[in-house]
C-alpha cells in the first residue's frame, strides 16, 4: 500500500481529518456569524471578503495542525487489535462529541469576549484564566451559563449522530501498516512546524479593526498571547535617535519651574519648584469603572443617568477634553499612579517582578507626611494590584479587608459602591481623628458587566444593563458627596473623580479617538472656583496637576504636566492598546505599531482617513519621543523611587 493510498483510506487518518474538518467548519461559522454581526462596521467589499476569508484559513489551518499533533500521534499508536474492538470505537465517538462540545463552547466564548472588548482572544483572555474566580463569577452573573453549556452538549450530541455514518465508515477503514505511521506522524509534525513560523503579520495588511481580527482564529490567537505579552520596543517600533528623543521631551515637559537633573540626556528626572506655601490638603481621587464621557447627560445624553455627576461639572475644575490611556483598568491606574505613557504589552501593574519601586503619586505624598491608601471594591490580588500599591508606597484595603456586616451587596467583581465609599469615610475619619493628611486612591466596581448592585435605590432594577450600572455609581457618588459633606475634615479635601477607561474600545480604527474620552472633576468648594477647562489632557497629567495643586516640591519622575500651569506645551493625549501607540494633538492622531510601521489619522476624531508617515513628521516625532523615552526609563530603571543620583549634573532647562 503506498502512502497516498494509506493517507486516503486508513482508519486513523480518515479520522482525524473527520474531526479536524467539523473543527474548521465551526471556525468558519464563528467567522462568518461575527461578520453579520458587525457587517456595517466591516466595509466589505469582494476583495476584502476574499482577503478575510484567505487570511483566516491560513490562521484557522495553522491552528489544526497544532491540534492534530496529539491527537494524530493517539490514533496512530493505537494497536489493531485494539482499533477494532466496540468499546474502543464507541470511545472515538465519544471523544468526537467531545471535541464538538469544546469547540463550540470555545465560539460562545469568543463571541462572549468579543461582545466585551470588539477583538479575538488576546492576552487579555490568558490573564482572565489567572483570575479564573473573579471571571467566572461575573460570566455565571452575566449569562445563563448551565442552559448554554447544556444547548451546547445537545449540539453536540446532534453533530455526532448526524455524523455518526461517516464517523462509522472512518473507524471501519483499514488499519495503517506500522511502517507507514512514522511517515503520516512526520507530516503531523512538519505541518506544526511550517504553523510555528506563522506570526501576525499576515493580518496586519488591513486597516479596518473589525477585518483584521474576523480573519484571525482565536484559539490561534490565545496560545499566541502567551508568547506576546509584552512587547519590546526597540525591536519592533519605530525610532529616533536618543538626543532627539531626549530634546522632545524634554520641550513637552519644560515648565518654568523645574530643572533637569542626571546624567542620561533621556533621564526626565527633574526638580519641581511649585510656587507658593505648601498646603497640606487632603486628597481623595476615585477612579471610577468604565465610566465614558458619553453617559454624561453634560455631554449630551439624554437618558438622565448622571443628575449627580452633571451637577458637579458646574461646582468644579471640569476637564471636558481628557483622555484615558488604554482600554483596562490597569492601564489607567498606571497612568494615574506613575504618570507615564503607556508602553507596549501588559500594564507595568502586572509585569510580576518589576511592578515597585517606582516614583509614584502615592510615595511622593508619602514623602510629605500623607497617608496613602489604595481602596479597592474587589480582591486586590486581582489583576495584581495589591502588590503593585504596596509596592509603591500605599497601604491596601480590599474587598477581604472589610468586615461582613459592613458589606450589604456584593457581586463577582466586589462590593457595591456605597460600601466601597463607606470604607473610604471611616478611613478618612481615622486619619483625621489622629491629625494626619490623607491620601485615599480609590478604584470602584460597580459600573462592570453584570451591572448588579443593590436593589431600590434607582429606578432601573439591577443586572439589566450599563445604563442601570452608570445610573447606579451616579447615585453612589451623591450619596458619598452628601456623607463627606458632613465630616470635619471636608472642607480641607480634594475630591477628584475620573474613569480608569471607557465602556468599548472597539472601532473601526485601531485607536478610535471618542473610545477614550473620559470626564475628569476636580472637586473642592471651599478651596477652588469652579471652571471648564478645554486643554486637551491626558491620565498621565493628573499626578503632577495635584502635587502642583498642593504646592509641593519633589523630584519628578512623571511623564505628565501641571495642567493648571500657565506655561505648559500645547495639549496631547497619549492613547493605545497593547500594540498600538497613538499621540492625538486635538486634531490629528499619529501611530506607531510593531514592525516599524508609522501612520497619521487625519481628523481623527471626525473621520478614519490615513497615510504612511516618516519620523520626521512633527506629530509622529512626538508620539515616537514619548513610547520610546518610556520604554527606555522602564527598560533603564529611571523611574526608580530615591534612585541615586552619581555624578549629577543639572542640564538645560
Amino acid at each position: 500500500m503506498s502512502f497516498t493510498v494509506a493517507r486516503q483510506h486508513s482508519a486513523p487518518a480518515r479520522y482525524l481529518f473527520l474531526v479536524l474538518s467539523t473543527w474548521l467548519v465551526i471556525f468558519l461559522f464563528t467567522r462568518t456569524a461575527l461578520l453579520v454581526y458587525h457587517l456595517d462596521e466591516v466595509a466589505i467589499n469582494l476583495a476584502s471578503l476574499l482577503q478575510l476569508y484567505g487570511v483566516g484559513l491560513v490562521y484557522d489551518l495553522a491552528f489544526l495542525s497544532y491540534a492534530a499533533l496529539p491527537l494524530g500521534l493517539y490514533v496512530l499508536l493505537v494497536p489493531k487489535r485494539l482499533w477494532k474492538r466496540s468499546g474502543h470505537q464507541r470511545w472515538l465517538q465519544g471523544l468526537y462529541a467531545f471535541s464538538i462540545f469544546i469547540m463550540l463552547f470555545v465560539a460562545v466564548c469568543e463571541w462572549i469576549f468579543w461582545d466585551e472588548f470588539g477583538v479575538r482572544f488576546n492576552f487579555i483572555s490568558v490573564d482572565y484564566l489567572v483570575y479564573s474566580d473573579e471571571v467566572l463569577n461575573n460570566i455565571l452573573e452575566s449569562y445563563p451559563v448551565y442552559r448554554l453549556v447544556a444547548g451546547l452538549a445537545v449540539a453536540a450530541l446532534v453533530a455526532t449522530w448526524l455524523m455518526c455514518r461517516p464517523i462509522r465508515q472512518a473507524l471501519l477503514a483499514a488499519q495503517l501498516p506500522w511502517r507507514q505511521r512514522p511517515m503520516l506522524f512526520a507530516v503531523l509534525v512538519g505541518l506544526g512546524f511550517a504553523a510555528s513560523l506563522l506570526n501576525q503579520s499576515l493580518r496586519e495588511g488591513d486597516n479596518n479593526t473589525y477585518r483584521r481580527e474576523l480573519a484571525s482564529n482565536g484559539p490561534y490567537q490565545f496560545f499566541a498571547a502567551f508568547r506576546n505579552n509584552e512587547l519590546n520596543y526597540a525591536e519592533l517600533y519605530a525610532t529616533l535617535p536618543d538626543d532627539q528623543v531626549a530634546k522632545t521631551l524634554r520641550d513637552e515637559l519644560r515648565e518654568s519651574n523645574i530643572t533637569f537633573i542626571g546624567n542620561d540626556p533621556l533621564d526626565i528626572r527633574r526638580e519641581v519648584d511649585n510656587p507658593g506655601e505648601e498646603r497640606r490638603l487632603n486628597i481623595i481621587l476615585v477612579t471610577v469603572e468604565s465610566l465614558s464621557a458619553k453617559y454624561l447627560g453634560s455631554f449630551g445624553d439624554s437618558q438622565k443617568l448622571t443628575p449627580n455627576l452633571d451637577a458637579l461639572r458646574q461646582q468644579s475644575l471640569f476637564f471636558n477634553k481628557f483622555y484615558a490611556t488604554g482600554t483596562r483598568t490597569t492601564r489607567g491606574l498606571e497612568a494615574i499612579t506613575l504618570s507615564i505613557p503607556p508602553t507596549p504589552g501588559r500594564s507595568i501593574v502586572k509585569r510580576i517582578g518589576r511592578e515597585s519601586d517606582y516614583a509614584s503619586l502615592g510615595q511622593q505624598l508619602n514623602e510629605h507626611g500623607y497617608d496613602s491608601v489604595f481602596l479597592y471594591g474587589g480582591r486586590g490580588y486581582f489583576d495584581n494590584m495589591n502588590t503593585f500599591f504596596r509596592g509603591n508606597g500605599y497601604r491596601v484595603v480590599d474587598q477581604d479587608s472589610v468586615a461582613a456586616e459592613d458589606i450589604h451587596f456584593d457581586n463577582a467583581w466586589g462590593i457595591a459602591d456605597e460600601d466601597l465609599y463607606d470604607q473610604v469615610i471611616q478611613v478618612a475619619d481615622n486619619d483625621h481623628a489622629v491629625g494626619k493628611p490623607f491620601f485615599l486612591q480609590v478604584m470602584t466596581t460597580s459600573n462592570h458587566r453584570p451591572y448588579s448592585y443593590p436593589e431600590g435605590r434607582i429606578d432601573i432594577p439591577s443586572g439589566t444593563g450599563r445604563a442601570g450600572a452608570v445610573k447606579y455609581t451616579d447615585y453612589a457618588i451623591g450619596q458619598f458627596l452628601d456623607a463627606a459633606g458632613r465630616k470635619p475634615w471636608f472642607a480641607d479635601t480634594i475630591f477628584v473623580f475620573v474613569a480608569d477607561h471607557t465602556a468599548g474600545s472597539a472601532g473601526k480604527e485601531d485607536l478610535p479617538i471618542a473610545n477614550y474620552h473620559i470626564p475628569l472633576w476636580i472637586f473642592a468648594p471651599r478651596l477652588l472656583a469652579p471652571q471648564e477647562i478645554d486643554r486637551l489632557s491626558s491620565q498621565i497629567d493628573l499626578a503632577p496637576t495635584l502635587l502642583g495643586l498642593l504646592n509641593i516640591d519633589y523630584t519628578s519622575t512623571f511623564f505628565g504636566r501641571n495642567l493648571l500651569s500657565a506655561d505648559i506645551s500645547p495639549g496631547r493625549a497619549l492613547i493605545a492598546n497593547y500594540q498600538y501607540l497613538g499621540l492625538f494633538d486635538g486634531q490629528d492622531l499619529a501611530i506607531t505599531s510593531p514592525g516599524g510601521e508609522v501612520r497619521m489619522h487625519l481628523n481623527a476624531a471626525q473621520s478614519s482617513d490615513e497615510y504612511s508617515a516618516t519620523v520626521n513628521d512633527l506629530l509622529a516625532a512626538r508620539n515616537i519621543a514619548y513610547y520610546q523615552g518610556a520604554s527606555y526609563a522602564l527598560t533603564n530603571q529611571l523611574l526608580s523611587w530615591k534612585q541615586p543620583l552619581t555624578n549629577s549634573v543639572a542640564l538645560t532647562r
